[in-house]
């Protein structure tokens, strides 16, 4: 009992010991993108900026792709031979995480964003 608790002393902060003064947050940023190169630009941009500030970065993790599709006929009144057209989009998706107190993440997120591209940022306190 007395060498369990010696192993346990060694993962106590010791009391002289500053803690981090600036609260680091949990951010998610999701970027949903119809096209795909754009998409990978911008978070290639992100990932560069927020590693060239050292920050904790997890991503960017591909969700799937919501696939729209839309089947009509060609012929407006009906008649003819029965022809259809087929149009789909396709909606890409990536999310990152980091690690950072929030006045780093408006300049990571500063960056020049490709247009179609929307980024969504979610704050929560770990």
């Amino acid at each position: 009992l007395t060498n369990l608790n010696l192993r346990m002393a060694a993962y106590k902060p010791e009391k002289g010991t500053p803690l981090d003064e600036v609260a680091s947050h949990r951010i998610r940023i999701t970027l949903t993108s119809r096209n795909l190169k754009s998409l990978e630009k911008v978070c290639t941009d992100l990932i560069h900026g927020a590693k060239a500030k050292d920050l904790d970065v997890v991503g960017p993790v591909r969700l799937p792709n919501k696939n729209l599709k839309i089947t009509t006929r060609k012929t407006p009144c009906g008649e003819g031979s029965k022809t259809w057209d087929k149009y789909e989009m396709k909606i890409h998706k990536r999310v990152i995480d980091l690690k950072s107190p929030s006045e780093t993440v408006k300049q990571i997120t500063s960056i020049s964003i490709e247009p179609g591209v929307e980024v969504e940022v979610t704050i929560a306190d770990s």
